[in-house]
């Protein structure tokens, strides 16, 4: 395999496997393992499709073009208002997961050793420590993050095999369908890769063959993981119970709960030790990617060299924000994760569609490649990400009646 492809390829995976990856069993727990297979699947299909239509809209333009440049070529001004808002929505959305997760897990980790701290102040500590390596540039998080991706890529594979023989077909025939729209949204998040597609497309130079298998097989290599680590997890964590997963959907400290889970139930060492580093590292890697996104990504947009007190402006703004939002709701790993999945479907499946709409049949812009399946499948990805956006919005009455208590209290 060519290693410019494999390169590609890496990218990808690096991008799409995240802190979405430990929130799937625990996310999808109350439909069962069967309905949660059925449903990852038909979320890659919607994801790859959002993904090759980027890749056809992009294409229109001239290389080294975003996805901001994309919608305002294509929708006009107020597409390209939708595409800066949902933007920053989805890296805040999911810094605020990280940091929500991260807290939990560093806080429960200290508590290990008898050094018991306040949520608050955990979410501090895990942000602090990481920050700064983002501060310093990507140079820093990419060396952090090269040792990262080792060590992440070595605890999923060590935990699999040594828990792969405490698996329960009973625990995987468990679930109800009618609890699955409930889960689509974190689904959806955890194959967010799309963002990078313009990124490859530079890196390929305009190389359509390869940009097309690199988008299929980056792709199905997530799918492939999401199905095993389900299959894992759900087979040897019961759903019910007192460490069950539906207890750890509903305890807001998901993170820590899923390794006490491990040490409890399996009562194996060395399956605790993989459980934390694997946790510790997919959330490390996912919040370094994304503040550094996200750093990058309001450095450009507010014409802000990242230098001197520009580069201590643009620290607060990509920080500040998502910590306050933990702060005021210390729970939020799951639900953040659930509110990026809607933003990442307006960004990354019903923008692109539109885009692909407006651009074919109005503009009539050609490029050299063209997703196939016509008005057919632009109307089929319209609706269900419509459907799926409107679905997942009733779950912000469930925040307000969270932030209207918590303000009650204080």
């Amino acid at each position: 395999m060519n290693s410019k492809l494999l390169g590609g390829i890496l990218l990808i995976v690096g991008t799409a496997i995240g802190g979405g990856m430990l929130a799937l069993p625990i996310a999808t727990s109350e439909a069962g393992f069967v309905n949660s297979f059925f449903l990852l699947v038909a979320i890659w299909l919607v994801m790859t499709a959002g993904a090759f239509l980027i890749l056809e809209v992009n294409l229109w333009l001239p290389i080294n073009s975003n996805i901001i440049s994309m919608a305002r070529t294509t929708l006009g001004g107020v597409g390209q208002i939708v595409a800066w808002v949902t933007y920053l929505l989805l890296l805040y959305s999911l810094l605020a997961a990280y940091i929500a997760g991260g807290g939990d897990f560093l806080g429960h980790l200290l508590s290990s050793i008898n050094i018991n701290l306040p949520p608050w102040l955990a979410a501090f500590l895990f942000t602090g420590l990481l920050s700064l390596i983002v501060y310093h540039g990507i140079r820093s998080v990419d060396y952090v993050n090269r040792g990262l991706m080792l060590a992440k890529f070595g605890s999923i594979v060590l935990l699999v095999i040594v828990i792969l023989p405490f698996v329960s077909s009973v625990h995987l025939m468990e679930g109800q369908f009618k609890y699955i729209t409930a889960s689509v949204t974190v689904a959806v998040t955890s194959f967010g890769f799309s963002t990078i597609v313009p990124s490859l497309r530079s890196y390929f130079q305009d190389d359509i063959a390869k940009l097309r298998l690199a988008i299929l097989i980056g792709s199905l290599i997530p799918l492939a993981c999401y199905i095993i680590w389900d299959l894992a997890i759900m087979g040897t964590i019961p759903r019910t119970g007192e460490h069950g997963l539906i207890q750890m959907l509903h305890s807001g400290h998901s993170t820590s709960s899923f390794v006490e889970a491990f040490s409890v139930l399996l009562n194996r060492d060395i399956i605790t030790a993989a459980a934390r580093l694997f946790t510790s590292v997919c959330l490390a890697t996912a919040f370094l990617g994304v503040a550094l996104c996200l750093s990058d990504f309001l450095a450009d947009g507010l014409r802000i060299n990242k230098t001197g007190v520009g580069k201590i402006k643009i620290y607060l703004a990509t920080f500040i924000p998502p910590l306050l939002i933990v702060l005021f709701y210390p729970n939020a790993f799951i639900s953040a994760l659930s509110y990026a999945g809607i933003y990442c479907m307006v960004l990354l499946v019903l923008l692109p569609a539109l885009m692909a709409w407006r651009g074919r049949y109005h503009l009539q812009l050609t490029g050299n490649y063209r997703v196939p399946g016509g008005k057919l499948l632009l109307l089929v990805l319209i609706i269900l990400s419509v459907l799926i956006i409107v679905n997942s919005l009733n779950g912000f009455e469930m925040v307000k009646k969270h932030l209207y208590l918590f303000l009650k209290v204080r």
